[in-house]
């Protein structure tokens, strides 16, 4: 195809092409692009067509591609982010005029510590914006950005991919919540006896703090794991349970003075919430001014 011929090549198939090779699933695209099934049906149709290639085929209740697709999408891809990006570079961003749609993948202690400050400031900047939160962990970091569901996010983060750009906000100090009125702070044995509530994304009954306590041969009497840190303040009150858990998120969960937030009774290695983009977003006016607002009120002061 000549640079003539791609006149008549709708943008909008290659958009939705993209979106078939990482869902592989009519109805997941339609909900993902804001669009009907048979939208989407039809569209596959037309890219059937324009590659000469059936693309996807039923495999039981999957979708696979053919080989074709996959090399297809291997040479589309980079090339849908830098049109992205040229788009992106060319357009203006008015924070009191945008109705821009931003996508943040957020882990639940900084959702739940730290966004509220930034959510407020974001509205007073730039009212008309619309900001959709995903739930988001060092495990699903990486693909949440590879598939484009969002543009940053910010978590304890491990492995990414080669155009995945980080900067770190702070270090993730800890602190002890407890719900009983006993004076004084826990001691390493105290602790060690107490029973413990932990917050698990995925269920674990085990993290970073089990393994700075087996440093000293100790460890800790899980008897509660939640997936979110809403739920602790009712949880804790008026109970022996404790649990160890982000400063920022702590400051949140005391401020209402029914649980009160103490330092751990040992040392801790601690770790890192960082903030991470997609390379293609790199230089968008729009996201260089939401990162710079994450990094103003979710960063440490």
């Amino acid at each position: 195809m000549n640079r003539n011929e791609l006149r008549h090549l709708d943008m909008n198939l290659l958009v939705i092409f993209e979106a078939l090779m990482l869902e592989r699933n009519l109805t997941r695209v339609g909900e993902k692009l804001f669009i009907t099934q048979s939208t989407v049906s039809a569209a596959l149709s037309r890219l059937r067509d324009l590659f000469d290639d059936p693309l996807l085929v039923r495999n039981g209740r999957q979708m696979e591609p053919t080989t074709r697709a996959l090399h297809i999408f291997e040479e589309l891809r980079p090339a849908m982010d830098v049109i992205s990006a040229a788009v992106s570079r060319a357009k203006s961003f008015d924070p009191s005029t945008s109705t821009n749609v931003f996508r943040l993948g957020l882990s639940d202690d900084a959702e739940f510590g730290l966004f509220p400050a930034l959510l407020n400031a974001l509205q007073r900047e730039a009212p008309n914006i619309v900001v959709v939160v995903r739930r988001a962990n060092f495990l699903l970091m990486p693909g949440l950005l590879a598939s484009g569901e969002i543009s940053v996010g910010v978590s304890y983060t491990t492995d990414l991919p080669a155009n995945v750009k980080r900067r770190k906000l702070r270090d993730i100090g800890v602190k002890v919540l407890r719900g009983d009125s006993r004076p004084g702070p826990l001691t390493l044995d105290e602790y060690c006896a107490r029973p413990h509530a932990l917050v698990s994304f995925s269920g674990d009954l085990s993290g970073n703090i089990d393994n700075d306590l087996a440093r000293l041969g100790r460890c800790r009497r899980v008897v509660l794991a939640v997936p979110q840190f809403g739920s602790l303040r009712a949880l804790l009150r008026n109970t022996d349970m404790i649990a160890t858990v982000p400063d920022y998120a702590a400051c949140i969960l005391a401020d209402d003075g029914s649980l009160r937030a103490d330092d751990a009774p040992f040392e801790m290695n601690e770790s890192e919430l960082s903030m991470v983009w997609s390379g293609a977003y790199d230089g968008d006016p729009a996201e260089i001014w939401l990162r710079d607002r994450i990094k103003q009120y979710m960063a440490a002061v």
